[in-house]
């Protein structure tokens, strides 16, 4: 990550960048009106499981398991073919980042590495799972063809997002809800489910930062609408650290959140027609 930013909070300077407050505003604007639907106030909780579902499968789309909602509803069994496990551990991630939500701010490294266990289906026998990986290890990544960091950098590189988590910042929700993403896809810290991972992160912020306290605002919906060429080339702002390319990144994240409350409101409007 490369911002130019004073130390103090830099994740407060790439909030002040041109361009990033509209998104913040837009975005801000865009959850404050689902929240107010008149569904929320007597079936939050439908919404809130149904956004995780689409959440989960849009995620798991960007990592080749593109599936339609009513199969990834319908299927049980997870445990077969790549694309099902692809699917089954955007699911338990799903399920997973609820629960985190308290240990995130005080050790974010910790719930990483729940994170992949989860999304590795718990596979304690692999000495490789729940923890960064090693010098010398493969990483299977689908969608990001960036350079790989090596394992020392990815250390060090950690060890600095889990200090700006940890002191906090005031820079606004989605921007840090961005860098968390955006940091995690350019390190890949383990050797598989890091886009699965990233993502998952991003929502834990953007629950645990008050934006979105219900969790019925799924950006990887939106992620997943934008399509896989606009989320890669959006992440090559990022990889840039330039302030036009970071305002980029920070847009499209903005614009993916903006996606999954159009989503919800349209699950909302459904629930009220009594169509679902």
């Amino acid at each position: 990550m490369s911002t130019n930013a004073s130390p103090a909070d830099p994740l407060a300077t790439l909030g002040a960048l041109p361009g990033v407050a509209e998104s913040v505003d837009s975005v801000r604007k865009a959850v404050d009106r689902v929240y107010g639907h008149r569904v929320m106030r007597r079936r939050s909780g439908e919404i809130t499981s149904e956004a995780a579902l689409r959440g989960a499968r849009g995620s798991a789309a960007l990592s080749g398991a593109d599936w339609a909602l009513e199969e990834v509803r319908r299927r049980t069994d997870f445990s077969g073919e790549p694309e099902a496990r692809t699917v089954g551990s955007a699911l338990r991630l799903a399920a997973e980042a609820g629960q985190l939500l308290s240990i995130w701010r005080q050790s974010p490294l910790r719930v990483l590495a729940r994170l992949h266990l989860v999304a590795a289906g718990g596979a304690a026998d692999d000495a490789s799972v729940g923890r960064p990986r090693l010098t010398g290890e493969k990483v299977d990544e689908p969608l990001i063809e960036a350079p790989l960091p090596d394992a020392d950098e990815v250390a060090g590189r950690l060890d600095g997002l889990a200090g700006l988590i940890i002191e906090g910042s005031s820079a606004p929700a989605l921007v840090s809800a961005a860098v968390v993403h955006g940091e995690l896809l350019a390190l890949r810290p383990f050797v598989s489910c890091n886009g699965l991972i990233a993502r998952t992160a991003e929502r834990i912020v953007l629950i645990g930062s008050g934006l979105d306290p219900k969790a019925i605002c799924p950006a990887e919906v939106g992620h997943a609408e934008q399509g896989r060429a606009a989320y890669a080339a959006a992440f090559e702002g990022y990889l840039s650290g330039t302030p036009e390319g970071m305002t980029a990144w920070i847009a499209h994240c903005g614009r993916s959140v903006e996606l999954g409350v159009r989503e919800s409101t349209a699950v909302c409007e459904a629930l009220q027609r009594g169509a679902a």
